[in-house]
Formats: C-alpha cells, structure tokens, sequence
C-alpha cells in the first residue's frame, strides 16, 4: 500500500532522512520506534507532503506522492494526526470533527458523515457528551481522542500517527491504544512512538529509527527477541526476563 524507496529530505540544509526505506501493507498496523531526534516526525510529514522529498520516491497504492500538496494527498487516502494533537481549541468538539470531512462535500455525502460522526461518538463516548464544548478545554487526553476521531472522519485507508501517547498518563496512553486496536479493523496504521513497549504490543511489523537511518526492521517477535531492541528500547529488566 505505502513504499518508501530511498528517501531524503530534511529542513532546508539540514538533512534529516537518509535513504530511507520502508514499506506498510494494506490491514497492517506497522510501527517506527526510535530515540528523539531520529527523524521519526519528519518522516510523517514527508509522507504527508509538508515537506518536500530530496530524493527518493513515495508510493501510495498505484500512484506517486511526489510533489503532492498535502490536500492531495488527503484525498488519497491519508490521514495524519500530528504530534501534541494540534485540536483547533476556539471550536467545539463538533466543529473539530467537521474539520476532519472537509473534502466530503456535496448532498450524497452528508449522510454518511453524520454516521460516521455517531459512529465515532460510539467509539469515543466521551466526545459525544462534550460535543459542544470548546475543544482547548478538554484534557489532553480527550483531546488526544479529538484528534484521532478528526482524522477517522475523513475515512482514511491510511492514518498516521505521530507519538500519540506522547504527554499522557499511562491509564490514558492505554485508553488511547485500546481504541487504536479497534480502529486497526476499519484503516491501515503507520504509527510513530517513543513509547516502544506499547507500539509494539500493537504493531505486526516495525522499523527502528535512528539518525535518520532505518537501522533495523521485523516483525513485532523478531523485534521482541533482539536483545539490542530489548536493551535499548525496553530497558534491561526485558533482556533479563527472556
């Protein structure tokens, strides 16, 4: 479904991603660990065409995501929730959700989008109870699940997930991936995360990051088994217990 050939980019001068490659298949959820700074971020925001490719190529099913504006790419079939959740805080929880379907427009799609908004109320209860609440006043947490929900409306074959647990309490953090567990039944998911523990207890296959460079990849066993991912990553407690 996505393939990344080889890929360059950065900010500017400052190159970031080297010759990446990496590759998620339609239905998996595939996670990219890695420590701050290894270009997990940016790696998001290329395939979403916020910033440019140097070099390299990405594909989305059967087609080239070169050159295209992030709009397009949307309406491709992608979706992103971004990092720090980024919730439009003047507007109420619907509006943020209306936010989401943005390029659904015209009379035969709006049925289906108000049953999507109730189907996601379903799944996240709590946004149906402050529907009409300013979003900046919500916890991060529920506002976490805002922004998950907002980027759902726009019924992606693909989401992006840039460290959604990033900031969160651990209850809240396993809230968060519980509902992502269901989620991965309706989208493929492309997650990045810190928190490598928990990504992997979600993810079949995974890649780690670091200095731009995709250093290591596997299934999620593979990746539990390697001592230097134990070691790194999951703390020596988890290499003692193997």
């Amino acid at each position: 479904m996505l393939r990344i050939d080889r890929v360059n980019a950065g900010y500017g001068q400052l190159h970031v991603l080297h010759d990446v490659e990496l590759h998620v298949g339609s239905g998996e959820v595939v996670c990219v660990i890695g420590p701050n700074g290894a270009g997990k971020s940016t790696l998001l925001r290329t395939i979403c065409g916020m910033l440019p490719v140097g070099s390299g190529a990405i594909g989305f099913e059967d087609r080239s995501l070169n050159g295209l504006a992030p709009a397009a790419i949307v309406a491709c079939g992608i979706a992103m929730v971004p990092e720090g959740r980024r919730v439009f805080g003047p507007l109420t929880v619907r509006e943020n959700l209306m936010m989401g379907a943005y390029l659904r427009r015209g009379a035969a799609q709006r049925t289906e989008v108000r049953r999507d908004l109730e189907r996601l109320y379903d799944t996240f209860p709590v946004l149906g109870r402050r529907e009409k609440q300013m979003a900046g006043l919500l916890s991060g947490g529920e506002q976490q699940m805002l922004a998950i929900a907002r980027a759902m409306m726009a019924r992606p074959k693909l989401l992006l997930l840039d460290e959604p647990s990033m900031g969160l309490a651990p209850l809240i953090v396993k809230d968060i991936f519980r509902v992502l567990d269901q989620l991965r039944r309706e989208t493929t998911i492309l997650l990045v995360e810190q928190n490598a523990r928990i990504a992997l207890q979600l993810a079949d296959r995974g890649y780690v990051l670091e200095m731009g460079r995709v250093v290591h990849g596997g299934t999620r066993d593979e990746l539990l088994k390697d001592d230097r991912i134990l070691q790194s990553y999951l703390g020596a407690s988890a290499v003692a217990a193997k």
